[in-house]
């Protein structure tokens, strides 16, 4: 909105008031943005840190090296991504950030329960029932994260379903101590990654300018 600016100048004429239109001032408007290209790449290195550990090239019995990438880099990174996609009054991006919030902040916070003995959580192996109770309490949020969000790109709902996959996969393998259960939840854990990099690649390459890339047509209209 434009203010007049009134002055008296010594080359006005007596009696005159010269009036001036002054530059609009500039818009604070909304945020903006694509919360997805910090989500995304946050959502990616703990999974592929995730998948390492379930296919052995980290020991199983050595987490605590996990939880500065899983708190600090993932579940920070989608916390703020999180926050970001709310003020831009994005109701399902929230949503999708703000539950893997929850999974790796929840997930760290049981390792390290598992590690100190916190919450009441003990590491012995014949709790046989905290690690698979953690495992379907998410199986049924991503879960229904999956069914309701089939109006989203394919892409999106394929990186879901493989996270409820790899879910299940590593359930399996705790409730029969098959370790091979967990190998086979490594790699559903890198095939889910995998998508999200090409998300990202997308995500990537509208924020420089370039096209969208092709994220396949919604299972439901």
């Amino acid at each position: 909105m434009s203010s007049p600016l009134h002055g008296d100048g010594p080359s006005a004429p007596h009696g005159h008031t010269e009036v001036l239109e002054a530059e609009p001032a500039a818009a604070s408007g909304p945020l903006a943005g694509d919360p997805s290209i910090l989500g995304l790449p946050t959502f990616i290195v703990g999974s592929v840190f995730l998948g390492l550990t379930l296919v052995g090239y980290t020991p199983a019995e050595s987490v605590g090296p996990a939880l500065p990438v899983l708190i600090f880099a993932t579940g920070l990174g989608q916390l703020i991504t999180t926050i970001w996609a709310a003020a831009l009054g994005q109701s399902a991006v929230a949503a999708v950030f703000g539950i893997f919030t929850g999974f790796w902040l929840s997930y760290s916070a049981l390792l390290v329960g598992l590690i100190h003995g916190w919450w009441g959580i003990s590491a012995d192996p014949i709790d046989t029932r905290t690690v698979p109770a953690f495992l379907i309490s998410w199986l049924v949020v991503i879960g229904a994260l999956t069914i309701f969000t089939l109006r989203l790109p394919a892409a999106f709902t394929a990186v879901f379903a493989l996270v409820e996959v790899a879910l299940a996969l590593v359930l399996i393998g705790a409730l029969s101590g098959e370790t091979i259960f967990a190998t086979l939840g490594g790699i559903a854990v890198f095939a889910f990654a995998a998508i999200g990099v090409y998300l990202f690649a997308s995500a990537a390459s509208l924020a420089t300018g370039g096209p969208a890339m092709n994220l396949g047509k919604p299972i439901q209209h």
